[in-house]
């Protein structure tokens, strides 16, 4: 981004915890712009964004083990306000002088969910909101502890399982806490890090959404100059938010292609054009390409194999296009942060990946087109906020996230026609139920999937041998984690009945009760 378009902002550097993007969005929250950069680019992040105050994230690594990550030395040199959370803390610590040992060396176990602590010291960060001699509930995940604090520090609260919870050298304004104040499990954990970047930090907090839009607008003339880009609109929120900013950005050096691969939800192909024709004067390509991608897909069972294929025939339409344009230079998409973390590493090399999706790990090596991906630090509901921002209709804005893979990645085994078909119409049935109940709004992701299992029916005299369709529906707020969503007994014996008695070649309906962890939002 160009540094004349950077607000006031925290630089979050990144350990590789889990949900460091969590950090991000309590700070936004709180009014104030922040970024992401692995430990590896925090230097070269931190010069180009001349932060306001830095925070260090968890980690799963260890800091007594060899080689494990480390900040930059200029950061503890720049005069400016530093949090350490957890690992953040105890890499802090060990850089300025202070000892950090395993847990298993010092006799004691970790600690691991709720906890409470006790503030024994006034401190910055608790101004307002906790007082010395009070005990608060707060989320730890810890094996490893902070046994000497660095000089210049003091101890501020202690937990049974973390003597040295918080730390503070008020004179820097750097702060430790062993505790994780970004997961929703610490109650007061957003205000905590409010007190940092507003009262610690200093920063007004009158950051909005309107801002990320001129910032990325800015961000996206400076990436693509005079080039002509793709955009990939797949049906959902995402690309088509993706695609109003991007359209708002370069104007008619962006054309949009949607490719109608037969793997959409009921209807979903018409509201799209209708869209975006009728809507927008963007330039839209239609490519009804159904038989292309069965046809690819045709024996195909494996999820990651599923993913990587159309990933592929994607490109390929979006080349082809690209061609008939004379040329395009970039490829816009409309990721999300949830997609990249399941995806890749912290480090950018090998890790344990959940999942590629279609439009991260499942891009083909040779595609020849730079990626634009304005959308690719914020989560849903940051997107469904920009959509309001950009003036997309709210009925559109509102709707259920829906995978770029399509109805291919809800039917688990072999993809044909016949049960895209099927799934269709029982999805479609489904989702009808729930508005009619007025549940749509409440509930985060509400979806069918046609099963690889064939179960013995009756159906007024006959045998039947049909399908089972799976029921899933979860509540949550940006997609890392996700809970059933209760529907009462009622509800969904109706939406059975309608299911079997509507749709031929389903015969049986049940209702997947679990969360996330250690489920997926979606099946495969």
């Amino acid at each position: 981004m160009d540094q004349a378009h950077l607000p006031d902002s925290i630089l979050i550097v990144d350990f590789g915890s889990q949900v460091t993007q969590l950090i991000a969005r309590r700070v936004r929250e709180a009014g104030v712009y922040s970024e992401i950069a692995p430990y590896t680019m925090a230097e070269e992040a931190f010069a180009r964004m001349k932060p306001k105050g830095v925070i260090l994230s968890g980690s799963p690594a260890s800091v007594p083990d060899e080689g494990s990550p480390r900040a930059p030395a200029a950061l503890f040199e720049a005069g400016i306000p530093i949090l350490g959370i957890c690992y953040g803390q105890q890499v802090m610590t060990q850089q300025l002088g202070g000892e950090v040992r395993p847990g298993h060396e010092t006799g004691e176990g970790g600690e691991f969910g709720r906890a409470y602590l006790t503030v024994t010291e006034p401190c910055a960060l608790f101004d307002g909101l906790w007082e010395v001699g009070e005990r608060h509930q707060v989320w730890m995940s810890h094996g490893d502890k902070v046994t000497q604090f660095a000089p210049g520090f003091d101890i501020v609260a202690t937990s049974d399982g973390a003597p040295v919870a918080v730390i503070a050298d008020e004179a820097r304004r750097f702060y430790g806490i062993q505790f994780h104040p970004e997961v929703v499990h610490t109650p007061d954990g957003a205000k905590l890090i409010a007190n940092f970047t507003r009262h610690v930090c200093g920063l007004a907090g009158d950051w909005t959404m309107a801002e990320f839009r001129a910032t990325k607008i800015a961000e996206i003339r400076a990436q693509v100059g005079d080039g002509k880009v793709i955009c990939g609109l797949s049906g959902g929120v995402d690309s088509a938010v993706a695609a109003v900013l991007i359209h708002e950005a370069i104007g008619e050096q962006l054309t949009c292609v949607f490719v109608d691969h037969g793997l959409m939800r009921q209807g979903e192909a018409e509201q799209v054009v209708s869209l975006f024709k009728g809507s927008y004067n963007i330039p839209l390509v239609h490519r009804d390409v159904e038989e292309l991608f069965l046809s690819g897909l045709a024996g195909v069972t494996d999820p990651e194999a599923k993913r990587k294929l159309i990933g592929k025939t994607f490109i390929d339409v979006f080349e082809e296009e690209a061609k008939a344009i004379g040329g395009a230079d970039f490829l816009a998409q409309g990721t999300l942060y949830p997609d990249v973390i399941e995806s890749v590493s912290f480090t950018g090399g090998p890790s344990v990946t959940i999942k590629s999706h279609h439009n991260v790990g499942g891009l083909p090596e040779r595609m020849n087109m730079q990626l634009v991906e304005p959308l690719r630090e914020l989560f849903k509901d940051e997107v469904r906020e920009l959509g309001r921002e950009l003036g997309l209709p709210e009925a559109f804005v509102g709707r259920h996230p829906f995978p770029g893979p399509g109805l291919a990645i809800r039917i688990p085994g072999e993809v044909t026609k016949e049960r895209c078909d099927i799934l269709r119409k029982a999805d479609a049935i489904y989702l009808e139920e729930i508005r009619n109940a007025g549940l749509y709004d409440a509930i985060w992701q509400a979806f069918a999937v046609l099963l690889p299992v064939k179960t013995v029916g009756v159906m007024g005299d006959a045998r039947t041998y049909d399908n089972v369709c799976g029921l899933r529906a979860v509540t949550s707020t940006d997609g890392m984690t996700a809970d059933v969503y209760p529907f009462d007994a009622g509800f969904l014996t109706n939406v059975a009945t309608r299911i079997v008695n509507e749709v031929r070649g389903i015969n049986r309906v049940v209702y997947d009760y679990t969360s996330k962890p250690p489920g997926t939002i979606e099946w495969e």
